[in-house]
């Protein structure tokens, strides 16, 4: 059985590969990606956060 820890672990990971599948595909230029994919790798669980909030997407959404 997976203890807390590790299913919060894999909850994170699969959260950032589909930040990271998402940076990717958007239409932003490709210096941007490459620092939010850093971000995203580098500091898995804030990245993530802070990409969620402040995003490409995030101006649609405050619209």
């Amino acid at each position: 059985m997976l203890e807390v820890t590790g299913i919060g672990s894999l909850l994170v990971l699969i959260l950032d590969v589909v930040a990271i599948i998402s940076i990717v595909g958007s239409g932003g230029s490709t210096g941007n990606k490459v620092l939010w994919v850093l971000l995203v790798l580098l500091l898995p669980l804030i990245g993530f956060i802070v990409w969620l909030i402040a995003g490409p997407r995030a101006n649609k959404r405050l619209v």
